[in-house]
């Protein structure tokens, strides 16, 4: 896969899982109303996208990448998280328990972390298991986190 593409699409993907995860497990956890889940997955996955597309636009342009390279990594950073975060909308509208929605979600973007980090790997040629374990233990983190931030903005304010 030309280089480019494959930034802007490992970019996104990461970015999307992790932001995407984050938001709705701190939402889940704060206000467990699946109005605020939906309509943070839909925010994430327009603004986050776009400001997310500008960021590897300009970070493209500082190294000096040409035009086309710059486009090419600033288009497939946006399709590819925004993309992915819609993806996130199913489990959403599927389940009325939003318990499970985190857990399906959360396997989910686990599951795309753990096939993209293998990809990484190999290309690499890397052990698999430290670099699968180094992304999930990073996306497990951030779901611990915004899962406890979630609960004390829910007790403080809510």
């Amino acid at each position: 896969m030309e280089r480019s593409k494959s930034r802007g699409i490992n970019f996104g993907t990461t970015s999307g899982v992790i932001t995407t995860l984050g938001l709705m497990v701190g939402l889940i956890s704060s206000t467990y109303s699946k109005l605020a889940v939906l309509g943070g997955i839909i925010t994430i996955a327009i603004a986050d996208a776009m400001s997310d597309a500008l960021g590897m636009h300009i970070s493209e342009e500082s190294i000096g990448k040409t035009k086309n390279q710059v486009w090419k990594s600033t288009k497939y950073t946006f399709l590819s998280k925004f993309l992915l975060a819609l993806t996130f909308v199913i489990p959403v509208l599927l389940f009325d328990n939003l318990g499970i929605v985190a857990l399906i979600s959360s396997i989910w973007g686990f599951l795309l972390l753990t096939l993209m980090s293998l990809r990484i790997a190999k290309k690499n040629n890397e052990k698999p298991i430290l670099i699968v374990g180094e992304h999930l233990l990073i996306a497990a983190g951030v779901i611990v986190i915004t899962y406890l931030l979630g609960r004390a903005v829910g007790k403080w304010f809510g």
